[in-house]
């Protein structure tokens, strides 16, 4: 079994929010946290439909409650009240049934260089300002789901560590595997499992192609495996392909679009009378280290050779590419300034290695692995102390070398 993980597995979510909301009467095109805030009755009725179905969890809907998401409605203004508000109505109901309450984490919508203009610190910012007033109403976990670019993933997974929260995190791919910006599940599953999060997975999509990405997983996961398909199917074919992923190493379920409380209900059923989901795989205790971009993942052997130390200039992209005709196996980046950090994280996005920063500064250090989208190693052959390193590997999930 996974170890201190907070639920019991396997683990059943509800369905998504906007679907379900709809075909109770939301306008297409509504803002979903808007109107559900103001039909509390029909939220009600619909939390106690997935409590009926089997859900072993409530989900506020809040998918789309951050700022740059309500500002295309005119409600930037309304963060604070809206997470509140459907937090507190949700934990209420999820109280009742003794069951926890999460907040529904969305996609801002905003892309970090060299896929957008948009700052990783407005995204944490934005993420950190919902996720204060889920805490405040009362969420004892966070979904961030569906989810298009590893920048997100990990601002929120930031912000998220102000509180005391389990995190999960799902990505959104098509049918090549691939998220908006290119990412792949993998790179994604060993970044964001040693930045903490607790639950990773797929959702958002077929079930089709679900389960060679996830069996493809299991052998570098610490973390269990998460899948929420849309259901575009009947509930019983839905939750026919659910369970089949239990052979791949999913043990967290639920679904996305379309999944109503009928498809819960037969994956609730078809799990209790299957004794067998009830056992999670077990982790391997010493997995292979692992280095990560947004899109490739690079595991670590014990004849780690770095490069000759390179600097952060405009030419480094293409030093990088040069360098993978070397006998080095990982490039060693010296990172002196601020800029630098930036530079790195949009010029390291390409890379076909593992990235090694040496600092002599601690905030530069700080900035280097906040802003590159991966899963960097720290050289340790620096001016810096081993406790100042430490910290600050724990924290973005980096690897001390």
């Amino acid at each position: 079994m996974f170890k201190n993980f907070p639920f019991p597995l396997p683990w059943l979510l509800p369905g998504g929010s906007v679907s379900n909301l709809e075909v109770r009467g939301m306008p297409p095109g509504s803002c979903a946290e808007q109107w559900a805030a103001q039909h509390p009755e029909i939220l009600a009725q619909l939390q106690q439909e997935w409590i009926h179905a089997g859900a072993q969890a409530l989900c506020a809907p809040t998918y789309g409650a951050n700022a740059a998401v309500l500002a295309e409605f005119g409600l930037e203004d309304e963060v604070s009240s809206l997470n509140l508000s459907l937090m507190q109505q949700t934990k209420a109901a999820a109280s009742a049934a003794g069951l926890p309450a999460g907040g529904r984490i969305g996609p801002s919508g905003l892309f970090v260089p060299p896929f957008g203009t948009s700052d990783f610190d407005d995204i944490y910012t934005l993420y950190r300002q919902q996720i204060r007033a889920l805490e405040e109403g009362g969420a004892d976990f966070l979904l961030v789901e569906d989810q298009n670019s590893l920048a997100d993933m990990r601002a929120a997974l930031l912000a998220a560590r102000a509180t005391d929260l389990p995190v999960f995190v799902t990505l959104s791919v098509d049918a090549s595997g691939h998220t908006l910006t290119g990412g792949a599940f993998l790179p994604a599953l060993i970044t964001l499992q040693a930045m903490g999060a607790q639950g990773v997975g797929l959702s958002c999509g077929s079930a089709e192609w679900m389960p060679e990405i996830l069996a493809d997983a299991v052998p570098h996961a610490l973390v269990p495996l998460m899948v929420k398909p849309d259901a575009d199917l009947s509930p019983e074919a839905f939750a026919e392909n659910l369970l089949q992923m239990v052979g791949c190493g999913a043990s967290i379920f639920g679904g996305c679009c379309g999944a109503t409380p009928a498809h819960i209900h037969e994956t609730a059923r078809r799990l209790k009378a299957n004794t067998l989901f009830f056992h999670s795989p077990s982790p391997d205790p010493k997995p292979i280290q692992a280095a990560a971009t947004e899109k490739e993942c690079f595991f670590l052997g014990s004849d780690l050779s770095l490069s000759p130390l390179m600097e952060c200039s405009p030419s480094l992209e293409e030093d990088l590419i040069q360098l993978e005709e070397s006998q080095s196996n990982v490039a060693l980046i010296q990172v002196e300034t601020l800029d630098d950090a930036l530079l790195l994280a949009e010029a390291g996005a390409e890379a076909k290695m593992p990235i090694a920063v040496r600092c002599h500064s601690l905030p530069v250090l700080d900035a280097a692995l906040r802003y590159f989208q991966g899963r960097l190693l720290i050289d340790s052959d620096c001016p810096l102390e081993p406790e100042e390193l430490e910290p600050l590997a724990v924290k973005y999930g980096a690897i001390l070398y």
